[in-house]
């Protein structure tokens, strides 16, 4: 099969390699995908260049989201499965070949169905933007009723959170912004208001726009630049749910933090639990069926081409996922 890989960890032009692999046949409980697209996520780029992940394999296909066909299927698997148009998600969690080549082989629950009137684009978004922001809007309670600021809206899994929290009953959904072309972005995905983080002062921007109640919940991109603002713009008992932070360190002030008893919930969605994956999945399957969603596809290259892809990703070049075609 054709595939990219790396041997070592560096910059994208020196260590990945386009090539032929053998390809691999699924064991049991597991399936054969021969994917169409493949995901190309901030933590791809980021775990290809050692920022701060070792090596964890000799040889590593990187990716974790993608979607195709099951092409075969493993001993205990249904045979029916054969055929079925499928995402994936966690394709190189603890795994050394992922969904950047014609074929992946992994277990039966990570290959879920993919409705036909969902693009393999659009499926190749699902596994890491889509579970999540559907998770930080899920946990604890949800946002029914509650008034929500999404940091990063115009990014992956901001597009995606503003859509699910305005699907699961938001009142107020906010989100911040760097610039005019990524706050339409972000109004086209059902943000109410949107607050530029580069030009205004975000905690008195979202007191003011919520009548000075300010937010029941904050789903955050980057918690080193976002924790010191949560006492300022939280509502009292409010939650932030964290998935990623641009430093190792994030400074909270106990005092004002914990007289409005404020929770942290921090997560990563490769590790949630079987419970939790499948809450998401459950609700963000009928979403597709129903075609309720927007899926910010901006831009396709061709597998060769994966290098130029990470580096673009790493620029920040696209308003939107890149895909793959496999």
């Amino acid at each position: 099969m054709r595939a990219v890989w790396y041997d070592r960890q560096g910059p994208a032009g020196e260590v990945l390699t386009y090539g032929e692999l053998p390809t691999p046949s699924p064991g049991p409980g597991e399936v054969l995908v021969r994917l169409a697209t493949s995901g190309v996520n901030p933590s791809d780029w980021k775990s290809r260049s050692g920022r701060g992940r070792p090596m964890t394999f000799p040889r590593v296909i990187p990716h974790s989201d993608g979607a195709g066909h099951i092409e075969a299927v493993g001993e205990g698997v249904p045979r029916q499965r054969i055929g079925q148009r499928v995402w994936t998600w966690n394709g190189q969690w603890k795994r050394p070949f992922g969904t950047a080549a014609e074929y992946i082989a992994l277990p039966s629950e990570q290959a879920v169905p993919l409705p036909e009137n969902v693009g393999f684009a659009e499926g190749a978004c699902l596994g890491i933007p889509a579970l999540t922001a559907l998770h930080a809007v899920l946990t604890d309670g949800g946002v029914t009723g509650q008034r929500v600021l999404v940091t990063g809206g115009a990014g992956a899994v901001g597009h995606y959170a503003i859509q699910f929290a305005r699907l699961l009953g938001a009142a107020q959904v906010i989100a911040t912004v760097s610039g005019e072309a990524k706050a339409a972005h972000a109004m086209t995905a059902g943000a109410d208001q949107t607050v530029n983080y580069r030009s205004e002062d975000v905690a008195d921007r979202v007191l003011a726009l919520t009548g000075g109640a300010g937010v029941d919940r904050v789903v955050e991109v980057d918690l080193t630049s976002g924790a010191p603002l949560l006492p300022r713009l939280m509502a009292p008992g409010g939650v932030c749910a964290a998935y990623g932070s641009n430093g190792p360190e994030a400074t909270v002030t106990f005092g004002a933090a914990i007289l409005k008893g404020i929770a942290l919930r921090l997560f990563i969605v490769y590790e949630l639990t079987s419970a939790d994956r499948a809450r998401a999945i459950g609700a963000l399957t009928p979403w597709l069926e129903r075609g309720l969603l927007q899926h910010a596809v901006a831009a396709h290259a061709p597998l060769a081409e994966c290098a130029a892809a990470h580096d673009a990703v790493e620029r920040g070049a696209y308003i939107g996922n890149l895909v793959l075609d496999c």
